[in-house]
């Protein structure tokens, strides 16, 4: 994941210009954008001190992910899954951030006037493993927990 968010990075640094859409369709287009601060630019205004913060931050959650994947059972593979995306898109935003003092965002979604944020791999890859996060939390754990109490 780390890996792919960077080259799609670089992709982006390297054929787009600076806040000039690329429309691919009518409500998805590439813009290349810098975001100082947080998930939808938080933080943004805080004069460079977010780096160090936010820096810090990405790189504890980080470690306690994964010490958190290291210690689940085998069983739990959507979970280790879910954890791993957040993982490697935290990673892949934190090695932005700390190089960069910024991240790199490029993808924007946009229709009946409003505009998302725009977002990048890393950020698709937290997106993705926090829903499965939800998901195994809502619905394949409690499954799991019936079978060991039976």
């Amino acid at each position: 994941m780390i890996v792919l968010d960077q080259i799609t990075k670089q992709i982006a640094e390297a054929q787009l210009l600076y806040n000039q859409p690329v429309e691919i369709t009518g409500f998805f287009n590439f813009t290349l954008r810098y975001n100082p601060g947080a998930a939808f630019s938080m933080f943004a205004d805080w004069g460079g001190a977010q780096r160090w913060g936010l820096g810090a931050l990405a790189a504890g959650v980080s470690v306690a992910i994964t010490i958190w994947i290291a210690k689940l059972d085998k069983s739990r593979w959507t979970e280790a899954l879910a954890l791993a995306l957040v993982l490697g898109g935290a990673i892949g935003n934190l090695y932005d951030r700390m190089l960069l003092g910024h991240v790199i965002d490029f993808i924007e979604v946009h229709g009946w006037g409003y505009y998302f944020p725009a977002f990048n791999i890393a950020d698709s890859a937290i997106t993705v493993g926090a829903g499965i996060l939800i998901y195994d939390a809502l619905f394949i754990q409690p499954k799991l927990k019936k079978t060991a109490d039976a």
